[in-house]
């Protein structure tokens, strides 16, 4: 549903927002392929405003260097 990937020196971050099995949404944030977090959500607002923090997080990393 939602896929944002950075890199940087080798380094990888991956953002993903997916459906889950007719239970909600997951987000998740990985780093090298570990799973950094993982929510569950059902209500669509909060996965909203999970992908603007997302957002904001994928701007921090562009702006110090992550592409």
């Amino acid at each position: 549903m939602f896929i944002r990937e950075l890199r940087q020196a080798g380094h990888v971050r991956r953002f993903t927002i997916s459906e889950s099995a007719g239970e909600g949404w997951e987000v998740r944030e990985e780093l090298e392929g570990q799973v950094v977090s993982r929510a569950h959500y059902r209500d669509w607002h909060r996965v909203e405003r999970a992908r603007m923090r997302i957002d904001e997080q994928v701007s921090d990393l562009e702006g110090r260097g992550w592409r």
